[in-house]
């Protein structure tokens, strides 16, 4: 009797521990897949001869809005004046870095941004707070130091002259 009794004694303890592993568990999966950068493609041009690689420097109109709230914070389109930067060298926010590669010229993308791969804990100018995941609509207008080959129909009439 006294062994079942020992038994029961350390099972339910040992039953309580799993559960709470379990559950923290399945809380710490939900909150990484939160966590990660989403990409979507809002528009694709048919032609597309070169993708945005790191080291590139690229033309870009945005716009930035919190996705708690859906106000914009900043937006190079409404000042009309594109945003200038170089690819992957942490100039940007990493998810910028990470969403803005392999993007054709003319492509248009919507990336929801978690606050690890924005600006964290901290925030930034007063209009994003701690935490924040970011939303941002883009346009890649330009690849400055790269340009797309030359078509076919481009050499035969360089050719010609």
């Amino acid at each position: 009797m006294m062994t079942k009794f020992n038994t029961m004694m350390i099972s339910r303890p040992l039953s309580l521990l799993l559960g709470i592993i379990l559950l923290t568990t399945i809380v710490s999966i939900r909150a990484s897949e939160k966590e990660k950068l989403q990409i979507g493609v809002k528009h694709k041009p048919s032609s597309c001869p070169i993708k945005s690689q790191k080291n590139d420097e690229l033309s870009m109109h945005y716009t930035g809005t919190l996705k708690s709230d859906g106000s914009v914070f900043d937006s190079s389109v409404q000042r009309n004046e594109p945003f200038v930067f170089t690819l992957g060298l942490g100039q940007v926010i990493k998810g910028w870095d990470q969403g803005l590669l392999d993007m054709c010229i003319g492509e248009k993308r919507k990336l929801v941004i978690p606050s690890n791969l924005a600006y964290g804990d901290r925030g930034a100018g007063g209009k994003i707070p701690g935490g924040a995941t970011l939303i941002f609509e883009v346009e890649l207008l330009d690849i400055l130091n790269r340009k797309a080959p030359a078509s076919e129909d481009q050499k035969e009439h360089k050719d010609e002259l």
